[in-house]
């Protein structure tokens, strides 16, 4: 199976070329599908520079987005399977592996990297702990989803299922969406633990606090949501 890495970045020029190194060293088929969303750091001079044959580079004239820049990437996947990457190294790629076993070994649609195990002990800082675990819970009361890491950046999915999805959300609330959407019709969501190692804002970290209530209000909207305007 063919893996397309779909990567959005924003502002990471002190980790884009570790991370690119990082997800080409996973030894598995794969393209990587990079959109810049309008950095101002430098980042868009690195990425025009790539010449490797499996990286496709698309460049946003403004910034639109976390969820817009996913979206874009995942138009220009030709891959079997997709899977979500930022562009930090908070993640560790050698991880994708355990969510293709569960794709290719146990049938699954759907997998998503669990951060909150016992034995990861660098799990974040607290208050995005918490906000993480409240998105859980929600998503799980909602949607019978049964999960222990709603927002974590690893998400895995059979190409099909996601492309098949109808998805509008623009920036941090699209990971909700995708949770939501999929569990509205019917995939099961496996999970795998993974590690994790978070950044603060000093490192770049750009996720803010009203990012959370707009993926609460996403979660709660899908939810009521008529099921033929989830599929595309």
């Amino acid at each position: 199976m063919k893996l397309s890495v779909l990567m959005p970045v924003f502002n990471e020029r002190r980790t884009i070329r570790e991370i690119l190194a990082r997800v080409q060293a996973v030894p598995v088929d794969k393209e990587i599908i990079l959109v810049d969303d309008a950095s101002t750091d430098g980042t868009r001079d690195l990425l025009a520079e790539l010449r490797e044959p499996n990286v496709k580079v698309l460049f946003h004239p403004a910034n639109r987005g976390k969820g817009a820049a996913i979206r874009a990437a995942l138009e220009a996947a030709t891959g079997d399977l997709i899977v979500i990457q930022d562009g930090d190294l908070e993640y560790d790629p050698n991880d994708y592996l355990k969510l293709i076993r569960l794709i290719e070994q146990q049938g699954a649609s759907v997998a998503y990297g669990n951060r909150w195990h016992p034995g990861n002990k660098r799990i974040s800082y607290r208050r995005y702990l918490l906000g993480g675990r409240l998105l859980t819970t929600l998503a799980n009361v909602l949607y019978d989803a049964d999960i222990h890491d709603e927002p974590t950046c690893y998400k895995m999915f059979r190409a099909e299922v996601i492309k098949g999805l109808k998805l509008t959300c623009e920036r941090f609330e699209f990971c909700p969406e995708v949770t939501a959407k999929v569990r509205r019709l019917g995939y099961r969501i496996h999970e795998a633990p993974i590690s994790y190692a978070p950044r603060g804002f000093a490192e770049g970290k750009k996720i803010r606090w009203h990012d959370g209530l707009e993926a609460i209000w996403v979660l709660c909207k899908c939810r009521f949501a008529n099921l033929k305007s989830l599929r595309r």
